[in-house]
């Protein structure tokens, strides 16, 4: 075998295993802080995301749509559960009620999302999810990630002050990675990512020593530590809707995936796909896990490395759960510090600003047809920046999906996809 090939390969699978990691270690930490749980119970979610999200990798670059996207939680529904437990006071419920209602909504949808998968209804499903729905979710999640993603690298002091010295490190991890990535020739574009989380993490140590948490010890394991299911109409109700329009995202990844590998998609792709991330997906509630799906924004990832290939991306997932598998492991890589990393997925997810914008250009917008895209999208970022407690006044049965911009966002561009008719305004 080429020495050559076998040190790209690994190289790249570790890498994947860092943007993978990077991207699934904020999740379980934000919800277990959300939702009020110990440190050893955030741990052991923790360790329960790291295996289950190397072993959904896997199957699914294996069995499933086979291509090099990572699966995991879902941008979608995390921010249902960041909004339902920022919500707790105004709906008058306590954590453990909001998440046990979850859990019943969640595992629902993921129980439809697979048999939809097994019946091979993809078609049907490609008549809901149109092009424009897609593109809208596309923008939409962008902005969402890019939000999280820049909150994230800036360092905020105990009073919750910025700290001007940490955060103009991330600026510069921005930069420098930003510059490689544009500037950079070969490996040192296409590892731009690793180079950036490894490189900007030593430098952090060295400038900031003893500020990189470790995990903490995780507890024994048991199942749904967000609360047991329970029959709370309004959030099972928001969860189980916004579990099913988080099958737009194998949609948009599906589509969008192979418009860069130059190929039709075909069916049994979408229906694999969708299968296995509705096993995940129930999968997910009694283990206290954010919901998963494809993520789209693995594009960018890939358009910033140019590392198209499969192995890498399955040897990733298999060393991520590793670390899960090892404490000793999945407590150093945790040790990464959160600047560093939103900082370097900040620049790796405006790619996936870049694929939005592409998937429009094959469409004609004129002052009465940009209303296609405008509202939804629009819409979905104003209700995004506003506070949830300002829907308190609305119906219990209501609130968990307007309170989520993403959600409302695809709903409205369902809705106008369906009841207008486009092309007699064009």
């Amino acid at each position: 075998m080429n020495k050559l090939f076998v040190i790209t390969t690994g190289t790249a699978s570790v890498q994947w295993m860092f943007f993978i990691f990077a991207n699934t270690v904020v999740v379980p930490v934000s919800i277990g802080a959300a939702f009020g749980l110990p440190p050893a119970e955030t741990a052991m979610i923790l360790r329960s995301s790291l295996i289950f999200t190397g072993i959904a990798c896997v199957l699914q670059g294996w069995i499933g749509h086979r291509y090099p996207l990572m699966e995991g939680h879902s941008g979608l529904m995390w921010g249902l559960l960041l909004t339902l437990s920022a919500s707790a006071g105004a709906l008058g419920m306590d954590y453990h009620v909001i998440g046990g209602g979850i859990a019943t909504g969640v595992i629902a949808a993921g129980g439809v999302m697979a048999v939809m998968g097994a019946l091979k209804m993809a078609p049907w499903l490609n008549h809901i999810f149109t092009p424009m729905v897609t593109n809208v979710y596309l923008f939409l999640l962008a902005v969402q990630l890019i939000i999280i993603f820049f909150t994230g690298m800036l360092k905020v002091n105990e009073d919750g002050a910025i700290d001007p010295a940490g955060s103009f490190f991330s600026v510069c991890v921005v930069i420098a990675v930003a510059i490689m990535k544009i500037k950079g020739k070969g490996w040192i574009s296409n590892f731009s990512i690793l180079i950036g989380i490894t490189a900007g993490w030593a430098l952090y140590v060295l400038l900031f020593p003893g500020e990189a948490a470790g995990s903490a010890e995780a507890s024994p394991f048991f199942l749904f530590p967000l609360g047991t299911p329970n029959l709370q109409w309004g959030i099972v109700i928001a969860s189980f809707v916004t579990g099913l329009i988080n099958m737009s995202n194998t949609i948009a990844s599906v589509q969008a995936a192979s418009q860069l590998y130059k190929e039709k998609a075909e069916e049994k792709k979408y229906n694999h796909s969708f299968f296995l991330t509705g096993v995940y997906t129930i999968a997910s509630a009694p283990l206290g896990l954010v919901p998963y799906a494809p993520y789209t924004s693995s594009l960018g990832f890939l358009e910033s490395t140019r590392i198209y290939e499969r192995p890498p991306f399955i040897i990733g997932g298999l060393l991520l759960s590793l670390l899960g598998i090892v404490p000793a492991a999945g407590t150093f890589l945790a040790g990464i510090p959160v600047t560093v990393g939103s900082a370097v997925l900040f620049v790796a997810y405006m790619q996936l600003f870049g694929t939005a914008l592409k998937s429009l250009q094959v469409v004609s917008f004129n002052s009465n047809t940009i209303f296609r895209i405008a509202v939804p999208v629009l819409v979905g970022i104003s209700i995004m920046a506003i506070d949830p407690k300002l829907f308190s006044s609305l119906p219990l049965m209501i609130q968990p999906l307007l309170t989520n911009g993403m959600a409302t966002g695809v709903i409205l561009s369902i809705i106008l996809e369906k009841m207008v008719k486009w092309h007699n305004y064009e």
